[in-house]
């Protein structure tokens, strides 16, 4: 703080800035803060002619106060990143290699259309989250980190969803993952070698279903679709037309069964309709239509044979 230290010691009119400590003003001499010392010595040599001011001061000083003044009202404006962009950019900050890592099902031109880049995009002016987030968004898109390499690389690096099964919902067919997520539209290409899940609630207990099968590869490599019934339990449509139907709980024993019948007596491949496997104590088998005229044709021949034997006695 100031302070004020009486009468002047020194002659009237006399001021003794030389020091840089105190001014003296009248009657008063002013002692003054030490941060405002250097200041005003500076001051003091400047007028007294002791300093000189390099040239052109003046005129750097005139652009610099155009130059902030420039920055400030395009703050105002709200154009600052534009001015950020084209002068970054002019400096060799403009970006210029964008590389995208993780990546399968995503392509490149989709990211870079998330990011939204022209040739005078700058990386400095780039914000990383703002980047991240947009990648993201990409149905594909687990998780994502974003990379600024200067001075005019971004570094991609996607972690990406994993389709378990295309679900068909009424006329809808799209690539759910392990928690029935919808991806995407199912459009062929890859996704048509994945298991087919038919039906209200198979999105969501596909998983667990799915987990159950890998035990039993030979009866899995013959499914077709799995086909959810009353979002309740499944019924397995096996590519040569048959039907098993299992039951809400026990899944295991009655693939079980079934895989045991399949290997002694070639079940699954024999002309057959549907295997019922609800029932705790009975497999029931219903044949086709076609089979079930050879067993009725069967049956009268076997019924008439023991006539036809007696009549030769």
């Amino acid at each position: 703080m100031f302070a004020l230290k009486g009468k002047n010691a020194h002659p009237r009119g006399a001021v003794p800035v030389s020091s840089g400590r105190s001014a003296t003003f009248g009657r008063f001499r002013i002692v003054l803060p030490k941060i405002l010392r250097k200041p005003v010595r500076v001051l003091a040599r400047t007028i007294e002619g002791e300093v000189s001011i390099p040239n052109h001061v003046g005129t750097f000083g005139a652009l610099a106060f155009l130059a902030l003044t420039g920055a400030y009202g395009a703050i105002l404006g709200g154009h600052a990143p534009e001015v950020v962009k084209v002068t970054t950019s002019t400096f060799g900050f403009a970006i210029e290699d964008v590389k995208v890592v993780g990546n399968k099902e995503t392509s490149e031109i989709d990211v870079l259309g998330a990011l939204g880049l022209d040739g005078e995009t700058s990386l400095v002016g780039l914000s990383a989250a703002d980047a991240q987030k947009a990648v993201a968004g990409l149905p594909w898109v687990e998780s994502v980190d974003v990379f600024k390499v200067y001075p005019n690389t971004i570094q991609i690096s996607i972690h990406e969803r994993t389709a378990l099964a295309v679900w068909q919902n009424g006329d809808q067919l799209s690539v759910i993952d392990a928690d029935g997520r919808m991806i995407v539209s199912f459009n062929g290409g890859r996704s048509a070698s994945l298991p087919v899940v038919i039906g209200a609630g198979a999105d969501k207990q596909a998983k667990f279903l799915l987990t159950q099968m890998a035990a039993f590869p030979q009866i899995a490599a013959e499914v077709k679709a799995y086909q959810r019934v009353g979002d309740r339990r499944w019924d397995l449509v096996l590519k040569n037309g048959v039907s098993l139907m299992l039951p809400e709980s026990r899944i295991d024993e009655a693939l079980t069964d079934i895989a045991n019948m399949d290997s002694k007596a070639g079940l699954l491949s024999r002309d057959i309709a549907s295997v019922d496997l609800r029932l705790t104590d009975r497999v029931v088998v219903r044949l086709t239509p076609e089979a079930m005229v050879q067993r009725v044709e069967y049956l009268k021949a076997r019924d008439k044979a023991p006539k036809r034997s007696e009549k030769r006695v």
